[in-house]
Order: structure tokens, then C-alpha cells, then sequence
């Protein structure tokens, strides 16, 4: 594998409340490398988002970040909010989950676009700023960019606003493309879209992708690894079609349980996991996984697994049991 433009080590985010520390994250290690697709998977409150939000350097003041964020093999944690601001929406960009309120209702999307590009690039030409943002909506698939650049946010579709976010991001050529639930309340076939669209942003610009989803459906199809994370931790990586064929964590194979599935004929039930994602506040001791998980036993209530290498296989698991797991199917 080519060096990673991205490197987490040991990522830690904590958040100050009333209610006491709820520890976002717990020791998130991932890397990512140029023109590579990394998706990033799990329930709501798994971490996903917070992780990311560290590594742009958008958290708010109650968080306390602790580890390692290294771009290009510098470090990001600890540096000033200025230098942060050089390279957020230059090298390392964000597509954000909302667009609605992402965008600014008053201005038009085309001037949105090109104050994105100017904000890097100081001396550009407003014309050249703004036939640039023009290139980049035709480049995502809007029709008549050119009139469009002159529209409002709410002049837009869900799908045309979640492209011009999509323009918005690549329109410095980034290095690191983050996306947060870009196709989250969007209908299947804008999904599919919004996933092409994607894809040829990573053309274009050869950037690296990290894709937050908790939709599996979306992973499988744009991705090269996966993630999947679970109580601010990850349980289990490796190639999309490893972790998907063989699933080697019971919370992976919890996931992939609650799909519907291609080759049933309607009478296999989906399986939901049982219980509930537990409380960060006080998250449960060793295997945060067991009060859910139907495999556990003594030891998963009394030592924390480590993300280990599976032997024989490409995938790493934090699961004491894992090897175990070899041949079960999501059922």
C-alpha cells in the first residue's frame, strides 16, 4: 500500500456534561492513501462523525482531543485554528450531512462556490471565480450550470443541493475528501446519483475518500475498506469484500443481519440487534459489545479485546473470539 495522505493513531474525543464525560471516542486508528475509497460504518453514536469533526479540527470547545491526525505525514492536532483554516476546504475538505443548512440561504450557490475558491486562492478573478463554480456544477451533474450558479440554495432540489456541496468541496482539488451521510433522506435513485457523482469528484482531483454511513448498501458499492465502529472504537477492518463475505466481529455480523437480502423469495425475517447502543457516559467495562452480542462469555465481560490481525486473513478484529467466527452467515 502507498503511504497513507492520512493517518489517526490512538484518537481519543471527549466531551464535557453535566451528566459527566461521554467519551465519543476511545483509541480510533485508521489511515487512508491517495485515490483510496475508506468507508466508515456503524449506529448513530458509534463515533463515526465525531472522529472526522476531530480530524478537521470542527469540534466545539467542551471537547477534549487527545492522540495522533497526521496529513502527509504532518501533524494536525495542537496547530492553531488559522493554519487549520489553510487547509480545511483546500487540502482536507468536508461534504457535510445537511446541505440545507450547510449552504447559505442568502447567497447564490455559484457565489458560495466561488468564495471557496478565492478564500484559497486570494488573487483569483471574481469572473474566473464564478465561471470556475460554473465548470464544477456541470462537473456533478446539474443541467444549465451556468443559470444555476445565479440560484439560491432553496431554488434547489435535496439532490442538486447535496452536488453543489459536492462542488463546493472539491473545488481546491483536496487531497482528503470527507463525507458525512451524503445520501442520507435523498431516495434510492438520487442515492445512486449522488454516489456517481462521487466517484467521479475522486477522479478528478485523485483525492482520498472517507465515507461515513451507517448504510451498508451505500459502503459495499463505493468503497475499498471499511471501518466499522461501535462504542468509539473500531471492531473490525479490512477489504470491503472480506469483511462483507466473512464478517469476523458479532456486531458486523449483527449489521449485516438486519439487511434485507437479494436471494431471499420474502419469507426470511430481518434480525435486528438486540438491546441498545450503550451510553457513553458510562459505556460498558471490556468488550462494550457483550451486553448485545450472542457469542459473550466470561472473558468478554472481563478484558477488553484488541483490534488484532485475523490469521489468514486480510481483516482485523476486535473480537477475543473471532476466529470462531469463520463460516457464519448473517442470519
Amino acid at each position: 500500500m502507498a503511504a497513507p495522505v492520512l493517518e489517526v493513531k490512538d484518537l481519543h474525543v471527549t466531551f464535557a456534561s453535566p451528566d459527566g464525560a461521554v467519551q465519543a471516542v476511545r483509541g480510533l486508528d485508521l489511515m487512508v492513501s491517495e485515490g483510496e475509497s475508506l468507508g466508515i460504518v456503524g449506529e448513530s453514536g458509534s463515533g463515526k462523525s465525531v472522529s472526522m469533526l476531530a480530524v478537521m479540527g470542527l469540534l466545539p470547545r467542551n471537547a477534549t482531543v487527545t492522540g495522533s491526525v497526521r496529513f502527509r505525514g504532518e501533524e494536525l492536532l495542537g496547530r492553531p485554528d488559522p493554519e487549520l483554516r489553510r487547509l480545511r476546504g483546500g487540502k482536507l475538505a468536508m461534504i457535510f450531512q445537511d446541505p440545507m443548512t450547510s449552504l447559505n440561504p442568502v447567497l447564490s450557490v455559484g457565489f458560495q462556490i466561488a468564495e471557496a475558491i478565492e478564500a484559497h486562492h486570494p488573487g483569483t478573478d471574481r469572473k474566473a471565480a464564478m465561471a470556475r463554480a460554473a465548470e464544477l456544477l456541470d462537473l456533478v451533474g446539474i443541467p444549465n450550470a451556468a443559470a444555476r450558479a445565479r440560484q439560491y440554495p432553496h431554488e434547489f432540489s435535496g439532490g442538486m443541493r447535496q452536488r453543489a456541496m459536492i462542488a463546493m468541496a472539491i473545488a481546491n482539488d483536496p487531497d482528503v475528501l470527507v463525507a458525512d451521510e451524503p445520501t442520507t433522506a435523498l431516495d434510492v435513485t438520487i442515492q445512486a446519483q449522488i454516489l456517481g457523482v462521487l466517484e467521479r469528484a475522486q477522479e478528478a482531483t485523485g483525492a482520498a475518500i472517507l465515507l461515513i454511513t451507517h448504510d451498508l448498501g451505500v459502503v459495499a458499492g463505493v468503497a475499498d475498506r471499511i471501518v466499522v465502529m461501535y462504542a468509539g472504537r473500531a471492531v473490525e477492518t479490512g477489504g470491503i469484500y472480506n469483511v462483507f463475505g466473512h464478517p469476523r466481529h458479532p456486531y458486523t455480523l449483527g449489521l449485516l443481519a438486519s439487511l434485507p437480502r437479494l436471494d431471499d423469495r420474502g419469507r426470511e425475517r430481518l434480525v435486528p440487534i438486540p438491546g441498545s447502543p450503550p451510553s457513553m457516559v458510562h459505556p460498558p467495562p471490556a468488550c462494550a459489545f457483550h451486553p448485545r452480542c450472542p457469542f459473550a462469555r466470561e472473558m468478554c465481560r472481563e478484558e477488553t479485546p484488541l483490534l488484532r490481525p485475523i490469521e489468514g486473513t486480510a481483516q482485523c478484529s476486535a473480537c477475543h473470539f473471532a476466529e470462531e467466527l469463520d463460516g457464519l452467515e448473517p442470519s
